[in-house]
């Protein structure tokens, strides 16, 4: 079927074409064969497809939201690009907050159990989904596979959930899990220009986590343009500088998650 997202003005685009000239439709978020509307009809029924996916989808968040209400429990959906840190500051936030909130973590990975071996035995509940294990191998956790997670955790027992979805820039912020906020964690490593080559991404969430700032000594890397990239793409999201390896800044990051807990 090829790989789809929502744009933030609410419209579909898909990334498999058919083949042939191809012209862009309204607001070029839809492709046709400009010799044959056979690609331009097969183009409308994907959209029609994926629409109706995605208010499945939509639909079972809701209800992973409603139980989040009735536990009581805030839940983040922490997302990033493979190896920005995700797990590191997952590993010094349940440490630091331990004695102030009652943390769960559900984690999502393609294969293995690697990450979530590293959060057990920190003192918080870890509820593993692998997306191999009957969901297709996919590149992010929807709201389907987050609700078969959730039964593993003792939600009424928690304060914060914490959804660590699959490594990947792009799909995870397609998906409402039925989080309150949304959250991901940047390298300093990924280079400045990423809000504006991956905006989905960046225009989702209420933070961005700039991680890894303890190698900006080694690094060609310009804190000021990013700034500029992640306000470009969306104004409102708070950025929070640290570093989980070393633990600078981490207080920032856990200040938020105590106050993101309180509102909701």
């Amino acid at each position: 079927m090829g790989r789809f997202h929502a744009h933030p003005d609410g419209t579909w685009h898909t990334h498999e074409h058919e083949h042939g000239e191809h012209e862009q439709g309204d607001h070029g978020h839809e492709a046709r064969d400009v010799g044959d509307h056979t690609g331009y009809e097969t183009g409308r029924e994907r959209v029609a497809v994926l629409e109706t996916i995605l208010a499945e989808n939509d639909r079972t968040a809701e209800r992973n939201r409603a139980d989040f209400a009735s536990a009581g429990v805030t839940t983040v959906n922490l997302m990033s690009s493979p190896g920005a840190g995700k797990t590191t500051l997952l590993k010094r936030t349940i440490t630091t907050l331990g004695e102030t909130l009652r943390i769960g973590v559900l984690e999502g990975d393609i294969a293995t159990s690697l990450d979530a071996d590293q959060l057990e035995g920190l003192g918080a509940p870890v509820s593993l989904v692998n997306t191999s294990a009957g969901f297709g191998g996919e590149c992010h956790l929807d709201a389907t596979m987050v609700r078969s997670g959730l039964t593993r955790l003792p939600l009424d027992e928690l304060d914060l959930l914490v959804i660590e979805n699959v490594g990947n820039l792009v799909c995870p912020a397609e998906f409402d899990v039925g989080q309150h906020v949304r959250a991901m964690v940047f390298s300093v490593t990924e280079g400045e220009e990423k809000p504006l080559k991956y905006p989905v991404m960046f225009h989702a969430v209420d933070v961005v986590v700039v991680n890894k700032i303890d190698l900006l000594p080694h690094l060609d890397f310009d804190v000021e343009a990013l700034q500029a990239n992640i306000r470009a793409v969306n104004p409102t999201a708070r950025t929070i500088h640290l570093s989980a390896t070393t633990g600078d800044g981490v207080d920032e990051w856990c200040d938020w998650l105590i106050e993101t807990q309180k509102a909701h």
